[in-house]
């Protein structure tokens, strides 16, 4: 009896234990589903706020156009009124005017008309022509920055005879990878674009006045285009124009490094004024100089969406990119189409330009195929990795910020360990581990990862995962700094990936809001928020973390194992730290078992995750 008393009793206790687990699971779960449902919110609201901002920024800019129309206006009423009062007294003061007063004074009065024939006669100072005086316009600080007065202007695009309103794509201004260096750029619109974020670029002059207008910032090199327009075209097509001379010698005299980049039209229209440059590169496979090929500009070719998302419809590159658009303009064409369809022959700059903006290529918008295209895009390499080429042909310093990588990893569970250190050997650009956990780890880190720094830490036995990253930290040398997760599964382009968004935003921590993710115990794939891709975010997942090394030190980690990067996103948007959510690929976060992702996830199939994210 008392047996079967006691049995019964701690039946009820498991009973009872169960009960408060599951009351605290639900718990958990609807403070999870809040503080989903808070950050939606939270997105919804920055999304119709930067909406809301750009379209006042439209409407300032459309009553200043406006305001300055009117001053125009009223400054040539003004002018033209001073010309008519400047012709009556023009008139008044003629000497044949003047006779005619005078007989008509004096016709019944012979001294009087005598009088006035005699001061008629006398040669009187004719009052001076009025001139236009320059229109003032609306006080406003120049900006320097790069892309400042480059912003797209034509907003509609007419398809079949409908017409689109679009939100342009905002150029970004600054800042530029090289602020040491400064260019003299003699370029087109298009070659301008990829340059101006490479250094502090001096443009605008012209053979008239390059002479008054490079001496206020003098440059470290002369960089010109095979340009086909513009004051400088005839300068250099042909005969070398006076101008061209002039500023040469004006830069051999001053030690200034002199590039001709030839990228169109035939080279031999070119290659007197070329043979006058220190240094002579070309776009063309056919000519016999060192190569200096077009590149990707991350700043302005990346995935960044338009606010207004893209039309649902596949468009040819001659629907896509219509006559008479500016470059501003074509940046933000690219950004339109569900997919574009291209036919043989177009330029391979054009298709990497497009494909690095997440457009799909082809008669279809696969997502999947796109990201493989972007990241082949940039593989060919970018503006940056092209100027650093032609910096160090040419002598001069190519140093710019780099994007190596130390990576955190805590190993709580020594059964994760094998798996962890080969989510981490499969990355590329890691130049330092840490690695927090047992004894044997250290020995196996550096087996598994024989070209990487591996530092070795061994935890005290209460220490919470937030406690060994935040021990971790310290040793960190690299410029970025990763958190891997030893139970999570990371495909061999993930850190590539995510180190790319440094490259375009302007946020301090990148990571991934949308992801998928596995389920052991239902055999479920889910994929979280997808919507999440390419935006600035309240927050993104702890094991997909990637930030820069002084923000996260500032930062540091709250000494939790589960919620320590809640706590930290919480702590970004306190103290007002950007943070950044990429793409969905190249991760997968697994678990057992997870109510908080069945209540916030997708339903993908029942099955692996793997063929779905790691592409």
């Amino acid at each position: 009896m008392s047996t079967e008393l006691e049995s019964t009793r701690r039946a009820l206790r498991d009973a009872v234990a169960q009960a408060e687990r599951a009351a605290e699971l639900a718990r958990l779960l609807d403070a999870a589903q809040a503080r989903l449902a808070e950050a939606e919110q939270r997105a919804e609201e920055a999304k119709a706020l930067a909406e809301q901002l750009s379209e006042t920024e439209e409407r300032l800019a459309a009553e200043q156009a406006a305001a300055d129309k009117l001053r125009k206006e009223l400054a040539e009423q003004r002018f033209q009124a001073e010309v008519a009062n400047w012709k009556l007294s023009s008139i008044k003061v003629a000497r044949w005017n003047r006779l005619g007063d005078a007989i008509k004074s004096g016709k019944s009065n012979p001294v009087r008309l005598a009088r006035g024939l005699k001061g008629a006669a006398k040669p009187v100072k004719r009052p001076t022509a009025p001139k236009r005086k320059p229109v003032a316009t609306a006080n406003k600080a120049q900006d320097e920055r790069p892309g400042a007065a480059f912003q797209a202007t034509t907003s509609t695009r007419t398809l079949g005879g409908a017409q689109f309103k679009l939100k342009p794509f905002r150029v970004p201004t600054g800042p530029n990878t090289r602020p040491h260096l400064t260019a003299a750029v003699i370029a087109d619109p298009h070659a301008e674009a990829l340059l101006r974020y490479e250094w502090r670029q001096t443009t605008g002059f012209t053979p008239r006045d390059f002479a008054r207008v490079l001496p206020l910032e003098v440059p470290h090199l002369l960089v010109v285009e095979s340009v086909t327009q513009g004051p400088w075209a005839e300068e250099i097509i042909g005969e070398p124009g006076e101008g061209l001379k002039s500023l040469l010698a004006w830069c051999a005299e001053r030690g200034i490094r002199t590039v001709f980049w030839h990228t169109k039209g035939d080279v031999s229209a070119y290659a007197q004024a070329a043979d006058l440059f220190e240094h002579r590169f070309t776009a063309d496979l056919t000519v016999a100089w060192p190569r200096l090929q077009f590149g990707v500009q991350p700043r302005v070719h990346n995935p960044l969406p338009l606010s207004g998302g893209r039309i649902d419809r596949v468009l040819t590159l001659d629907q896509l990119l219509p006559e008479h658009l500016t470059y501003p303009d074509v940046l933000t064409s690219y950004r339109w189409p569900a997919a574009a369809d291209c036919p043989p022959g177009t330029p391979q700059w054009r298709l990497a330009e497009i494909a690095a903006c997440g457009t799909p290529i082809g008669t279809e918008a696969d997502s999947r195929r796109a990201h493989v295209a972007l990241r082949r895009a940039y593989a060919m390499g970018t503006m940056s990795e092209r100027i650093d080429e032609m910096l160090d042909a040419i002598g001069l310093p190519s140093a710019r910020p780099t994007l190596n990588t130390s990576v955190l990893l805590p190993i709580v569970d020594p059964y994760t360990m094998e798996h962890a250190l080969a989510q981490v050997a499969r990355q590329s650009g890691v130049d330092q581990v840490i690695v927090i956990g047992p004894p044997e780890a250290e020995l196996r880190a550096r087996d598994v990862l024989p070209d990487v720094e591996v530092i070795h830490r061994r935890p005290a036995p209460s220490m919470t995962v937030g406690a060994m990253l935040n021990a971790g930290i310290d040793l960190c040398e690299a410029d970025l700094v990763a958190v891997m997760d030893p139970r999570d599964v990371y495909g061999p382009h993930y850190l590539s990936d995510l180190r790319r968004a440094f490259l375009f935003s302007t946020a301090d921590i990148v990571g991934k809001a949308a992801f998928y993710a596995h389920l052991r115990k239902p055999q479920a794939t889910l994929l979280k928020q997808p919507e999440a891709e390419y935006g600035y975010l309240p927050e993104i997942a702890g094991g997909t973390l990637l930030a820069r090394r002084n923000a996260l030190r500032e930062l540091g980690f709250a000494d939790l194992t589960e919620g320590w990067d809640e706590v930290l996103m919480r702590q970004c948007r306190t103290d007002g730290v950007k943070v950044f959510s990429a793409d969905r690929f190249g991760y997968v976060r697994v678990r057992d078992e997870d109510r908080w992702l069945l209540g916030a996830a997708q339903l993908v199939e029942y099955g692996s995750a793997e063929p779905h994210a790691l592409i």
